[in-house]
């Protein structure tokens, strides 16, 4: 699933090729993906004569910003956005097409089909689901200390499952809660409320770094990711724990351990990541 650095990449791709093109057709062939509206004909007709005045992110959504609405669009495991020239031969798995007055479109291709759109009246989109739970982007300024310490300690959930709790924390995912974890030298299986101020300040402040080296990099390829444009991001090549299993640590040599944490397949060194299981602080 793209995580917050590839999102915000497809972001700033889109933002260069699809940026004030008025809509003039859209194509559903899945009516699955579309949320909000529940009519499909109704969504289409919504859109039709909306020019994409800009396109933003938040957490792992994408929102473009219409002269009216404002289409949320969550990529989920396998969605793609591109642009093309509205002769361009279909690819397999597209299932929404806005084509534009210039002819040319923008399409959304997606293998698993679990993607999502929800179409809102510009205004209306942060009071209603998906986005009404979020939590702050870890680049906002209300992740501080003060707000990150007081949700850790109000919950014994463990970590792990507490980072990738998008309405604790917006965009993080499996890939950089890891890496997250490891610079911080936390063990993933410790509860929330058991971490010392210490230690969720390194996290804090590690998951902030790591997402910006992320984004500057163009996120992380892995599987079938790519930005707007068919570009590989190149994060995975600064990747210390995550998909690293039987390597030896970076940091101090010992293999990386692969366990399953929350359902979740998860990557740590026992070493720098140590923990007695006792939680003290």
């Amino acid at each position: 699933m793209p995580e917050l650095p590839e999102v915000e990449t497809i972001k700033k791709t889109l933002n260069q090729l699809v940026l004030n093109k008025t809509i003039k057709e859209v194509s559903v062939y899945w009516p699955n993906i579309i949320k909000k509206p529940d009519d499909i004909e109704a969504f289409k007709h919504m859109l039709i004569g909306q020019r994409i005045n800009d396109i933003h992110r938040r957490g792992k959504f994408l929102l473009f910003e219409l002269d009216d609405y404002m289409l949320v669009s969550h990529l989920r495991m396998e969605g793609k956005y591109s642009l093309h020239s509205n002769d361009a031969p279909l690819k397999k798995h597209t299932h929404v097409i806005f084509s534009f007055t210039d002819q040319t479109e923008l399409r959304y291709n997606d293998v698993r089909k679990f993607g999502t759109m929800h179409l809102f009246t510009k205004g209306q989109e942060k009071s209603q689901k998906p986005l009404q739970q979020l939590g702050p982007d870890p680049f906002d300024d209300e992740f501080t200390f003060d707000y990150f310490y007081n949700k850790l300690n109000k919950t014994s959930r463990v970590i792990k499952v507490v980072l990738l709790d998008q309405s604790v924390v917006a965009g993080l995912g499996n890939i950089y809660v890891d890496e997250t974890l490891f610079k911080a030298g936390v063990h993933p299986e410790k509860k929330a409320n058991l971490l010392s101020e210490y230690e969720v300040e390194a996290v804090r402040k590690q998951a902030i770094s790591i997402l910006k080296e992320a984004v500057a990099k163009g996120g992380t390829t892995i599987r079938s990711y790519v930005n707007g444009q068919g570009e590989m991001g190149m994060f995975q090549q600064e990747l210390f724990v995550y998909g690293q299993e039987n390597q030896p640590c970076k940091h101090c040599g010992q293999a990386i351990e692969k366990i399953k944490v929350g359902g979740r397949g998860t990557h740590i060194c026992t070493k720098c990541q140590e923990y007695d299981g006792l939680g003290v602080k």
